[in-house]
């Protein structure tokens, strides 16, 4: 028997939310609580291990439809964990993301003094996280855990963000969103590349062994093992800016698909480059092979995926330049915030629009860190000098892009910064079993 199929998740311990993909269409909301006394945070965690959806209710009645929680470190000290125990998680969590704002990219305005309060402060000790296929349902879902916390008066609520999904079923700049989810092994859940094999538990889950054969997790055991970190962020996007920048750069509403295709490594409908190199093929859609393909292998000069673009920046799959890519895979999950600025219109209307992103893996440095600094804020690793992300990374205005083209390359300049961060937090998601010793801690 392989050591692959050895390998037994314990999915009835692990959150729900660190291994299934959303539903499609969805609607969730994120809720941030501090914890005032300890008490009640206590009793908070007690309750939550009654709520919060396991991995192994994939086939319950709730459906598609479950609640997370996570915790940040001040929240994990709020509670009156131990230190010796606190000196035992990651030293990225420990430190929080407003304190790694420079090594990330968030300057200027990205910069914690711009982030929407109380987001990267430390009040922020609880995130829970709701997600469910409709509206109605979420509210159901939320209506369940309310009792967690309504009675506790040690507890309060001091933010919420509601999500949905457009009825286009995009993201704010009109990209189909939702593709590509990575397979762990022992989870059951299928991943979205069958090019790709599996990952090792432990890249994702704590108490796992990992790609390179470790095996890591916060002290004592029964807070560490089944927990994972989750990056969480508020990203506003700046539709009416990415729009007219895509027109004033193009000659013909053709080209502005192409450049918009180009510029993110896929088509408005998803359609990826490396499968449909020259027109939109929103059949694609229904392929079940639709995300199975390379870059190094058959485009390694970038003639059809420029090796700038968004998506290959983010994951290079078998680019060899990259280092071993399967280290800094991510479980990526986007939910989308605001209403859709109305079709056609390039000019900004001042309403707040954009994804709050959560980024699940056992290791903050060398997943979720490594990709923001090393992939997305620079391009040394493709051959790209400074060259950032001309979606996602932070611009003055100085920035470029460039596209590989016979006989001539096409080079994109003056890139603005077409997405802000709006802040977020690094939490640790506990197994269930955690959340009840939580729960119990004494003292």
């Amino acid at each position: 028997m392989s050591e692959q199929n050895q390998v037994k998740l314990e999915l009835d311990d692990i959150q729900r939310g660190v291994l299934s993909p959303r539903p499609s269409p969805y609607a969730a909301t994120y809720i941030l609580f501090r914890i005032d006394d300890r008490r009640h945070g206590r009793e908070l965690m007690r309750r939550a291990s009654a709520v919060v959806t396991s991995a192994a209710d994939s086939m319950s009645p709730l459906g598609e439809t479950w609640v997370s929680i996570a915790l940040t470190y001040h929240g994990l000290k709020a509670l009156g964990v131990p230190q010796e125990s606190l000196s035992t998680f990651a030293w990225e969590f420990r430190q929080g993301m407003a304190a790694r704002a420079k090594a990330l990219g968030d300057v200027g305005e990205n910069s914690p003094e711009h982030w929407e309060s109380p987001l990267g402060t430390p009040d922020v000790h609880v995130v829970l996280v709701a997600l469910a296929p409709d509206s109605a349902e979420l509210e159901a879902a939320i209506d369940r855990a309310r009792p967690a916390y309504e009675a506790l008066s040690g507890v309060k609520a001091i933010w919420r963000q509601n999500c949905h999904a457009l009825p286009t079923e995009t993201e704010p700049f009109g990209y189909r969103d939702g593709i590509s989810h990575p397979a762990v092994e022992g989870s059951g859940i299928p991943g979205s590349n069958t090019l790709e094999e599996p990952l090792k538990a432990g890249e994702f889950v704590l108490g796992y062994r990992d790609e390179l054969g470790g095996l890591q997790a916060p002290t004592p055991e029964v807070l560490g093992r089944n927990g994972t970190y989750v990056v969480f962020r508020k990203l506003h996007q700046r539709v009416a800016l990415f729009r007219q920048y895509l027109k004033d750069n193009s000659t013909s509403p053709e080209d502005e698909e192409l450049l918009a295709a180009k510029i993110m490594g896929r088509w408005r409908s998803g359609a990826p480059l490396a499968l449909s190199p020259d027109r939109d093929d929103p059949a694609l859609d229904a392929d079940p092979y639709r995300n199975s393909f390379l870059y190094q292998k058959d485009d390694p000069a970038g003639f059809i995926t420029p090796g700038g673009c968004h998506i290959r920046r983010g994951n290079p799959r078998d680019a060899a330049v990259a280092g071993v890519v399967r280290l800094h895979r991510m479980i990526r999950r986007g939910t989308v915030y605001g209403p859709p600025l109305p079709e056609g219109v390039l000019e900004d209307d001042g309403v707040d629009r954009g994804l709050m992103f959560a980024f699940v893996g056992a290791h903050l440095g060398r997943q979720f860190e490594f990709v923001q600094t090393e992939w997305m804020n620079d391009g040394v690793f493709f051959g790209a000098d400074d060259a950032k992300d001309p979606v996602v990374g932070f611009s003055d205005g100085s920035g470029d892009f460039t596209i590989p083209r016979r006989p001539v390359r096409r080079r994109l300049l003056s890139l603005p910064s077409f997405v802000l961060t709006r802040g977020g937090e690094y939490c640790f998601m506990p197994g269930l079993t955690a959340l009840r010793w939580l729960g119990d801690l004494t003292g």
